[in-house]
């Protein structure tokens, strides 16, 4: 029999149970994200048995959601990896002793945002960005007396501003891929939010930083790590190599899983040359990571971390959630949505532009991964773009507005787990400090409304396209 399309009560009842099922299971329970993920895999599958869908389509539209994102499990075991020969070659302790030695607290914030976010831009990996620079900044930070959940709030601007801007990362590759636009001018199209949000967070940040310099930082503090971490490790200016080896091939737009996994090779030959690690022990810090039982509670959280058997757990979530948007796309629940918005959106840009950026938000929730976000919005509304004849660069830009910046700010995603398990900081404790995301998505928005930056498929913007008629006339 032919699949039935879902009916919109339905699409409500699926969305209140699967809700209910994560809430229930992490605030109630405490159960890891994992499992109401995987229940939710055979909620939507026996939903789809109902809609006449055969078990064996909605076990293929699995593998087929896992397919498209699996580039991101992947860089995960490399990023896991790279952390951890990292800290073993006092490449990352390195970073901290001489961010603690060069940083005025005053300008901690903003300068570890605009440290995060060239990092991120270069390299094109938030992950990889938070796992190594991140955690040297949160070190600092602790050092400082600065609140960690604020400092996590600066890394994670300051991170995301390459998810946004680069290139060379997945999620604005995969984004520009699905709308049908060529990347670097995906990434012009981007521009208009990207810098005017990445200053706004910059000048939040220096205003807060000035603010807790003298009643929060503490020197002594920093004076104190810096030590510990001299007892430790030995401190050069070469163990920085690996990473500007590292971002430079990146930024040559090298293919990031190979660099990342050579990063964390060079990390090894650091470990056993100049930290003096056995070979045996250097190796499996790739696997368990770094460990150290010493009297310096600064040095034991900072870095107590890194393998990729810490990254194992997020993976799980990210494989999960790429099969449940598999799911999801199969059984058309998103384009259910994204029907309703289509005789909703009529003429306005606003309209438009937040029904694709809310659709992603939802592919996020629901889907608990950027991928599956950006999927939903990308496709979802895609045909709404067409029949008005506006540009793809305006579909992605508000795809990423609702997908990419909105995916940590939800405990259960990937970027959720894995903030947490790398920063040490709860998801909704970090949640308020988050300000270019929430300033990210406030600009998409604003330009939607007020229809600037809007291009169509011939001109380059509206205003443009005005004087093309004018000049007709």
């Amino acid at each position: 029999m032919k699949p039935q399309n879902p009916k919109l009560y339905e699409v409500v009842i699926v969305f209140v149970v699967f809700l209910t099922m994560m809430t229930i299971s992490v605030a109630v329970f405490n159960i890891s994200f994992q499992i109401p993920l995987l229940a939710s895999w055979f909620l939507l599958i026996g939903y789809g048995l109902k809609l006449k869908h055969s078990y064996k389509e909605l076990e293929n539209a699995i593998y087929a959601g896992i397919a498209k994102g699996f580039a991101g499990p992947l860089i995960l075991i490399t990023v896991g990896a790279l952390i951890g020969t990292w800290i073993a070659g006092g490449i990352v302790p390195s970073l901290v002793y001489y961010g603690l030695e060069i940083l005025n607290p005053n300008v901690f914030l903003v300068v570890a945002m605009i440290v995060c976010a060239i990092t991120s831009i270069t390299t094109g990996t938030s992950f990889g960005t938070i796992g190594t620079t991140g955690i040297a900044m949160m070190g600092v930070g602790a050092s400082f007396g600065i609140p960690l959940p604020l400092v996590a709030g600066a890394v994670i601007s300051g991170a995301y501003v390459g998810d946004k801007l680069s290139p060379l990362s997945d999620t604005t590759v995969m984004t520009a891929s699905l709308a049908k636009v060529d990347v670097i001018e995906h990434v012009k199209g981007m521009l208009p939010v990207g810098v005017p949000t990445m200053i706004i967070t910059a000048l939040i940040f220096t205003i807060v930083g000035f603010f807790y310099v003298d009643k929060e930082a503490d020197l002594t503090l920093a004076e104190n790590a810096a030590a510990d971490l001299q007892s430790v490790f030995n401190i050069h200016w070469y163990n920085l190599l690996p990473l500007a080896i590292v971002i430079l091939l990146l930024a040559f737009r090298k293919p990031p899983i190979p660099v990342i996994a050579f990063g964390s090779f060079l990390g090894i030959i650091w470990a056993i040359v100049f930290q003096g690690m056995n070979f045996v022990s250097a190796i499996e810090s790739a696997y368990s990571g770094f460990t150290i039982d010493s009297s310096s509670d600064f040095l034991n959280n900072l870095l107590n971390t890194g393998g990729i058997e810490s990254m194992l757990g997020v993976i799980a979530l990210v494989i999960l959630s790429l099969g449940l948007g598999g799911l999801l796309d199969q059984l058309g629940i998103l384009r259910q949505i994204a029907n309703i918005f289509d005789k909703w959106v009529k003429n306005s840009n606003g309209k438009l532009t937040f029904s694709t950026m809310f659709t992603a938000f939802l592919g996020n929730l629901f889907g608990s991964s950027a991928y599956v976000g950006v999927i939903a919005g990308s496709t979802a509304t895609a045909k709404l773009y067409d029949d008005r004849g506006i540009d793809r660069r305006v579909l992605s830009r508000n795809s990423e507005g609702g997908g990419t910046v909105t995916n940590p700010m939800i405990p259960w995603t990937d970027a959720g787990v894995f903030l947490t398990t790398t920063l040490g900081i709860p998801t909704l404790t970090y949640l308020p400090f988050m300000w270019y995301n929430f300033v990210g998505v406030i600009v998409t928005f604003i330009l939607g409304y007020m229809g600037w930056f809007f291009w169509d498929k011939k001109n380059k913007t509206n205003d443009d396209n005005q004087y093309q008629e004018q000049k007709t006339l």
